[in-house]
């Protein structure tokens, strides 16, 4: 009996592999990784969530939040919240080859750990950076704090937002500055005042010079429920006038979102979700940030999200990924993000040991290049901030 060689019946299997891919990657405009790169570490700290900006002349910054390793100090692990977190600072005057060794002090706050700066570089030359932070109480103060507040663990409780600005290109920075408290947001801070708002994620200066960014707000205590809201300023940052809301549900909560502004003149916020099987979401406003249709999900887990407009007008839309294998995702979308649910989904990273990393934030460089930053860690090493370069076609 004569047998037909395998190869015959894996050989269509493999070609059928190789025509998914080339098409997969032609879809996501054939963008090609460079390099993974180191942008800050140190063992003696936890360096997490960055956000990038290129300046006018060129110089790429890097904010992140860096607290000290509390396993180096013989404690059992790290928090995400900490009371000596601070807003530090890294450069790059060679698209991202090379980087500053030792972080300038963005904003170290007097009244405990500050958290995810959020950069963004206005077309006035000048920068906004916006935060949040938590103060530390000793246990007998917490039965006098005014009910509801929030604590990320025993004795850390939440303060909301503030930011801070930059006219010399990040060098100085005044402030702090307070947002408007939402009257949808029910938390107190520790001195019993309503908390002002507050985001992780990406703002963008409209081309009507408004500011748009999507707040977060705890609208329920019990369950814990988040919503999000458009706060636009038309000062460049001075101050801020709430517009609507952007995703609210009964069940489902959304935070750390990012909003971008299409050719068209469309906000396209992406959204974090939470008891939603860790689904990205969607919402969009068609009239300005008046209103937000109903928000929808992406069809693909990952959280949170950045989007950067690519010199081709498409949008690069990164987010972290914390299921197996741990790492960094992309996907390429068209220029009105309307193709979200079909974009080919790039794998950036694969080699996370935690699901302590993520927060990418990327950034145009140069007419053929990408930089993706995000916080990352590799077995036997402490979380730092790093970085993948990718060239576009």
């Amino acid at each position: 009996m004569s047998r037909r060689p395998r190869f015959s019946l894996w050989f269509p299997v493999v070609v059928l592999a190789f025509v998914l891919s080339a098409q997969a990657a032609a879809a996501a405009g054939e963008l090609k990784k460079v390099r993974d790169l180191v942008i800050y570490e140190d063992a003696r700290f936890h360096s997490a969530f960055p956000s990038v900006v290129r300046r006018p002349d060129g110089e790429l910054l890097v904010a992140f939040r860096r607290a000290p390793n509390r396993k180096a100090l013989g404690e059992a692990k790290n928090n995400h919240v900490d009371p000596n977190s601070y807003l530090v600072g890294v450069r790059s005057r060679d698209g991202g080859s090379t980087w500053s060794a030792e972080p300038e002090l963005i904003y170290a706050h007097p009244f405990g750990g500050s958290q995810d700066p959020c950069l963004l570089q206005l077309r006035d030359d000048s920068l906004l950076c916006l935060t949040y932070g938590w103060t530390f109480l000793r246990p007998d103060g917490i039965p006098n704090l005014k009910e509801p507040f929030l604590q990320n663990f025993p004795g850390s409780i939440f303060n909301g937002g503030y930011y801070v600005r930059s006219t010399d290109g990040g060098r100085r920075w005044t402030g702090p500055y307070y947002p408007p408290h939402l009257s949808v947001e029910v938390l107190n801070d520790p001195y019993g005042k309503p908390v002002p708002a507050y985001n992780r994620g990406a703002l963008t200066e409209g081309r009507d010079g408004r500011i748009f960014w999507v707040s977060a707000a705890t609208d329920s205590v019990k369950p814990r429920k988040t919503s999000t809201h458009l706060v636009t300023s038309s000062d460049r940052g001075l101050t801020w006038s709430y517009s609507c809301p952007v995703a609210s549900d009964p069940k489902v909560s959304f935070n750390e979102t990012s909003i971008y502004e299409t050719p068209k003149g469309d906000l396209v916020a992406f959204l974090r979700s939470e008891d939603f099987q860790d689904q990205a979401c969607i919402a969009r406003s068609t009239d300005g940030g008046k209103t937000f249709q109903p928000w929808q999900g992406m069809g693909f887990q990952g959280h949170p999200l950045h989007a950067v407009r690519l010199p081709d007008e498409r949008v690069l839309l990164t987010y972290g990924y914390r299921h197996k294998p741990l790492g960094i995702r992309a996907r390429v979308l068209n220029a009105e993000c309307t193709d979200f649910a079909t974009a080919p989904e790039l794998i950036l990273r694969d080699d996370g040991t935690t699901t302590d990393l993520g927060y990418p934030w990327a950034v145009v460089v140069d007419s053929k290049h990408v930089l993706v930053t995000y916080y990352h860690n590799v077995a036997g090493g402490i979380q730092h901030i790093a970085g993948t370069l990718l060239a576009l076609p």
